[in-house]
């Protein structure tokens, strides 16, 4: 059977506040959130303001390569 190109595809979305900026010296990591976008409305690359917990605040969260 062949595979079909679904509209709907997992991304994963990275803090870009952590990775420009290291993140703290106590906690260790970088928060990561999974989702799905619709890939016929959505081409470009997603970006979301969503909770970081190691800054402590709504951070913007771009998707990245798996």
């Amino acid at each position: 059977m062949a595979k079909r190109k679904d509209a709907r595809v997992t991304v994963i979305l990275e803090c870009t506040s952590c990775i420009r900026n290291g993140v703290k010296k106590v906690s260790t990591g970088i928060s990561r959130y999974i989702t799905q976008k619709n890939r016929h409305n959505t081409p470009n690359r997603l970006e979301l303001r969503k909770f970081c917990p190691y800054c402590y605040k709504h951070m913007i969260h771009g998707e990245i390569k798996k």
